[in-house]
C-alpha cells in the first residue's frame, strides 16, 4: 500500500565550515532539538534517457533513516512535491511504476544515480513542543550509475515544513539563514544537482530540445506549438493525478485533450491535417473514455444539490438512498474505466504520437506568417461557426431538435473559447477578452445541456422508484424544476450572445 504526503521544503548551499545561526531566535521557535545523525543510501531509478528527471520527478529506493523504502516525488509547485511512499522491496513497486507509466511508456526503469548522505537532523519546536519544521544538514556523495562512473560531493541544508504547517514559517527561517550568509540552492533536488555535477560531455552538448529549425520567434507556428506543448505537458501531469483519484483530475485531463484537439482544428492552416487529424481522432477517443467518469461526477453533484434544495415535506420515499445506490452503480464502473484506459497500448501510442508531432511538427506555409495576421483569421472562423449554430438553434421551436442544436452550439462555443485562449499569448488583451466572452456563452449553453442530461437521469430514477413501489413524486418535481431551468437558459441566451458578439469583437482581434 502506498502512502502520500505533501512535502514543502527549502534547500540551501553549504560547506563543511558553514555555521548555522541560533534558530531559537526565529519567531515561533522555542527549542531546537538535536535528532542525531542518520546514514542514508538512496538509489534513484529512471529511464536511460532520464525522462523522469526531465519532468522533475524522482523515484528512489532508500535505506537508513526513519523512512526507509521507495519514494516517488511528483512536482506540485516550486518547493512543493507530493511524496508517495511504498515499503522496501527489491523491485520497483507496481503502484509507483504505474504512476510514471505515461512518462516511461515501454522503457525500462534502471538505477541511474546513487546518493550516500550523512544527515544531521534537528527539529524546530514551538512553545508546546509541537514540530514546526525539520532542519537537516547533509554531506552528500553522488555516484553516477549510467553512461559513466563520475562522482560528485557537496554539502547542503534542507528545511522541511511539518505536516499541516504554515508555509510562511519557512520564509521566517530563510530570513534568519540569509542573514547568516546561507544562500538558497540553485538545484531543486539532490538528484538534479547530482546529474548536473556528474554530467558527461555528451549530456552537456545535447541540452534541452531546441525549437524547430526555420521557425523564427513571433510566428504563428511558434505560438501554436508553444500552446500545444503546454497542453501536452498538462496531459502528462494529470495522468498520475487521475490514477490517484485526486479531485478534479479527470476533468482537467479531459480539458487538456479537448484543447489539443480544438487547436488542431482551429489552426489547420498552420499544421498539416493529414498528420493532426488521426491524432485528433485519438484525442476524441481519450476524452470520451475520461468523460464517462467526469460526466457522471457532474451529474451526481447536480442531482444532490437539487435534492438538497427540496423542502423535507416534499421528499417522499427513500430518495436519498435511491440516489446513493444509483451513484455507486454508475460511478464505480466509470472510475475503473478512466483508470484502465491509461494503461492501454492505445493511450501510450497517442502520447508517442504527440511527442513525434511536437518534435517534428508538420508545419504549413502559414506557420511562418506573423502571428497577429494568421491567428485572428483562424479564431474568427471559429466565431463565425458558433454564430451560425446559435442562429440556427434560436430559429427552432422549443423541443428535442432545439436541444440538440443548442448542444452543438455549446461545443462550438467551447472551441471558440479555446481558440481565444490559445491566441492570448500572441494577441494579448483582445484574445483574452474574446475568450471570456465565449466562456459566458458556453456557460449558458452548458447549463442548458446539463439540464437535458439531468432530466433523462431523473426520468430513469422515477421509473426505478415506481417499479420498486416507491413514490416517484420527488423525482417528478425535480424533473419539472430542470425543465424550467432549461427554459430560463434558452430565454437568457439571446441577451448573452448579443453582449458577447458584435463588430467590435472582430475589430479588436484584427487590430
Amino acid at each position: 500500500m502506498a502512502d502520500t504526503k505533501r512535502e514543502i521544503e527549502r534547500k540551501y548551499e553549504a560547506t563543511p565550515d558553514t555555521r548555522l545561526p541560533d534558530l531559537t531566535g526565529v519567531a515561533g521557535v522555542s527549542a531546537v532539538l538535536d535528532q542525531g545523525v542518520a546514514e542514508l543510501d538512496a538509489v534513484y531509478h529512471d529511464t536511460a534517457d532520464l525522462r523522469l528527471a526531465a519532468a522533475s520527478i524522482t523515484l528512489r529506493r532508500r535505506t537508513g533513516g526513519a523512512d526507509a523504502g521507495w519514494h516517488l516525488k511528483l512536482p506540485v509547485a516550486p518547493g512543493v512535491r507530493d511524496e508517495i511512499s511504498a515499503p522496501l522491496s527489491d523491485e520497483v513497486p507496481r503502484a509507483l511504476e504505474g504512476l510514471v507509466r505515461a512518462r516511461i511508456r515501454g522503457s525500462e526503469l534502471v538505477p541511474v544515480m546513487r546518493l550516500l548522505s550523512s544527515r544531521e537532523v534537528c527539529h524546530l519546536l514551538d512553545a508546546d513542543g509541537a514540530l514546526l519544521a525539520e532542519l537537516s544538514r547533509d554531506a552528500v556523495r553522488a555516484e553516477r550509475l549510467i553512461d559513466s562512473s563520475r562522482t560528485a560531493q557537496w554539502d547542503e541544508i534542507e528545511v522541511e515544513l511539518a505536516d499541516d504547517g504554515d508555509p510562511a514559517f519557512l520564509d521566517t527561517v530563510e530570513k534568519k539563514l540569509r542573514k547568516a550568509g546561507v544562500k538558497p540552492a540553485d538545484s531543486p533536488s539532490k538528484l538534479a544537482r547530482a546529474l548536473a555535477d556528474t554530467a558527461t560531455e555528451r549530456d552537456e552538448r545535447s541540452g534541452p530540445a531546441a525549437e524547430p529549425a526555420g521557425l523564427p520567434p513571433r510566428t504563428a507556428g511558434g505560438h501554436i506549438l508553444a500552446y500545444l506543448r503546454e497542453q501536452a505537458d498538462a496531459l502528462l501531469a494529470y495522468d498520475p493525478a487521475v490514477r490517484r483519484d485526486l479531485p478534479d483530475s479527470v476533468h482537467q485531463m479531459r480539458v487538456a485533450t479537448r484543447r489539443l484537439r480544438s487547436a488542431f482544428k482551429t489552426f489547420r492552416k498552420v499544421l498539416d491535417r493529414d498528420v493532426t487529424d488521426p491524432i485528433g481522432d485519438e484525442l476524441k477517443w481519450l476524452a470520451a473514455e475520461l468523460g464517462v467518469a467526469r460526466d457522471q461526477e457532474v451529474l451526481t453533484e447536480r442531482l444532490r444539490a437539487a435534492l438538497d434544495a427540496v423542502p423535507r415535506t416534499l421528499l417522499l420515499g427513500p430518495v436519498r438512498g435511491r440516489l446513493r445506490f444509483w451513484t455507486v452503480a454508475h460511478g464505480s464502473g466509470a472510475r475503473r474505466t478512466a483508470v484502465a484506459v491509461l494503461d492501454t497500448k492505445r493511450y501510450l501510442a497517442l502520447l508517442e504520437s504527440l511527442d513525434t508531432l511536437l518534435g517534428d511538427p508538420p508545419l504549413l506555409r502559414a506557420a511562418g506568417g506573423a502571428a497577429d495576421r494568421v491567428i485572428p483569421k483562424a479564431v474568427l472562423k471559429d466565431y463565425d461557426r458558433l454564430a451560425a449554430r446559435i442562429d440556427h438553434a434560436l430559429a427552432l421551436p422549443p423541443g428535442e431538435e432545439r436541444d440538440v442544436a443548442l448542444h452543438n452550439a455549446r461545443k462550438a462555443a467551447k472551441r471558440a473559447r479555446y481558440a481565444g485562449e490559445a491566441a492570448t499569448p500572441a494577441l494579448g488583451k483582445a484574445a483574452k477578452k474574446f475568450a471570456k466572452a465565449m466562456k459566458s456563452v458556453q456557460s449558458v449553453l452548458g447549463d442548458h445541456q446539463d439540464s437535458v442530461v439531468a432530466r433523462a437521469a431523473l426520468r430513469n430514477l422515477a421509473i426505478q422508484a415506481h417499479t420498486a413501489g416507491e413514490s416517484a413524486f420527488t423525482w417528478g418535481l425535480l424533473y419539472g424544476r430542470e425543465e424550467a431551468r432549461a427554459a430560463e437558459r434558452e430565454a437568457e441566451l439571446p441577451g448573452v450572445w448579443e453582449k458577447a458578439s458584435g463588430p467590435k469583437l472582430r475589430a479588436d482581434l484584427t487590430g
